[in-house]
């Protein structure tokens, strides 16, 4: 009899992971909709996949790696690069760029399929809802197979691949905190007018202040720690003109004519753009090959003196673990988590994300089944609450972002030991700092400059 009712839930088990996603997390999200179901299962298939790949990277696994056929030739070194690396010093980072590949590849292939899906009734639709069993079959044995992909030069082209996609998620990621902050003003501006004007205000004046102090003590520290008196001129630059370029953004929010355009524009998304725009700017820092502008966060923090090392000498380890690594991990894990279960207002940031308006037919509540279980609704019945191919687009430069990020945007270099930092990931990083702010820019001034045109709805 035990047996009997084991087969039996095994069976409901394998019913919902081959059905839709309704079924499959009926029981944790018994009042959801479809969409936002389906965005959160694989937004956990792209964190599974961050995990393993921190795993790969954690110290003590080199000697599992090692083990993979293949991988390294008598477990110390790399076979078809002349045996000139030591397989411990990037056997983790060579599992982390496979298994981002391997990531890259599945979401890329499912934003091909669902390539102008516009309700749930397309037959794509039913693949992309459901069949969850075996869409972690496919992925599992695209990993299984980047695994056994030929060193030659898959590292170095990946490399260049990783740094354009990365470039576009920084700007995705700035778009997700601009409707953030957005959503945020409305919430807060909403609860004003409904209860204690007063508390709610000084509540946005306070963040507005604080991100701005933030910002400034980032400002202050990188003219400290990431210049000298007589070099890093580079540096010199890009906090300069990130923060006059942060000045700008602020200033215009707040115009006359632009706030009658543009009512939910304020301080306090320029304050958070502002904000990021430093994060970004120390990430390219920390990026620079040259020592001398470019000191360990370590070193900082303990006080020591920071050794003077030759520039155009090869890094003797790999900082796999560094703060704006930690940092960019977080950041990436809010806007994955957000863009899941966003369900934005406005009109600019929905059409930059590629997100229908006023899609769906379903409501919010659930539906009673059968066994008296609530259950998410189908609320694309009409129309599609956000764009199938997109999604995954975002998806797949999220697993590049990922994978640069773990890797510290190190360049594969076969002639040392260890992967070195390079100024190509630094320009990448503060150019899409500078596109970001002519973004949020642009959505500002537009309404303004072309009256008659309707840019964003």
């Amino acid at each position: 009899m035990g047996a009997c009712m084991a087969l039996c839930s095994l069976a409901s088990c394998a019913s919902c992971l081959c059905g839709s996603a309704p079924c499959l997390l009926c029981g944790c999200c018994p009042s959801s909709n479809n969409s936002t179901v389906t965005k959160l299962v694989f937004s956990f298939f792209l964190l599974l996949g961050t995990l393993v790949s921190i795993i790969m990277i954690l110290p003590g696994m080199e000697t599992q790696l090692q083990k993979i056929p293949g991988f390294c030739q008598g477990g110390s070194t790399i076979p078809g690069i002349e045996n000139h690396v030591n397989c411990d010093a990037i056997v983790g980072f060579k599992s982390v760029y496979r298994m981002c590949f391997a990531m890259t590849c599945f979401f890329f292939l499912f934003s091909v399929i669902m390539v102008r899906v516009r309700s749930s009734r397309d037959p794509r639709a039913v693949v992309q809802n459901g069949f969850w069993f075996f869409k972690f079959l496919i992925l599992v044995g695209i990993t299984v197979g980047a695994f056994f992909i030929p060193d030659g030069t898959f590292h170095t082209v990946w490399f260049y691949f990783g740094m354009v996609g990365s470039f576009l998620f920084i700007i995705i990621q700035l778009i997700l905190l601009i409707d953030f902050a957005h959503s945020w003003n409305k919430v807060w501006v909403g609860n004003a007018e409904e209860g204690n004007k007063n508390c709610w205000f000084a509540g946005l004046l306070s963040f507005t202040i604080l991100h701005y102090a933030l910002a400034f003590t980032a400002v202050v520290l990188f003219y400290v720690y990431y210049t000298q008196p007589d070099g890093c001129t580079e540096h010199k630059v890009f906090i300069s003109l990130n923060l006059i370029f942060s000045i700008i953004v602020s200033v215009v929010s707040v115009l006359p004519r632009v706030q009658e355009a543009q009512p939910q524009s304020g301080l306090l998304q320029a304050s958070l753009i502002s904000l990021y725009t430093m994060y970004v700017t120390w990430s390219a820092m920390t990026n620079n090959p040259d020592r001398k502008c470019n000191p360990s966060l370590l070193s900082l923090v303990s006080n020591t003196t920071t050794i003077t090392l030759d520039p155009s000498a090869p890094a003797e380890t790999v900082r796999w673990w560094d703060g704006q690594g930690i940092v960019g991990l977080i950041i990436f894990l809010f806007c994955t988590l957000y863009a899941s279960i966003r369900s934005s207002s406005n009109s600019q940031v929905n059409k930059l994300m590629h997100t229908e308006v006023g899609g769906g037919s379903g409501g919010s509540g659930g539906e009673v089944g059968e066994d008296g279980l609530r259950r998410a609704v189908d609320d694309e019945e009409e129309a599609v609450t956000y764009n199938y191919s997109f999604f995954h687009f975002s998806l797949c430069l999220a697993s590049l972002y990922i994978m640069m990020t773990l890797t510290n945007w190190y360049q594969p270099d076969t002639s040392t030991q260890a992967m070195q930092s390079s100024m190509p990931a630094v320009w990448v990083k503060i150019s899409s700092s500078w596109l970001g702010l002519g973004l949020y820019l642009w959505t500002l001034l537009a309404p303004l400059m072309f009256p008659d045109r309707d840019f964003f709805s």
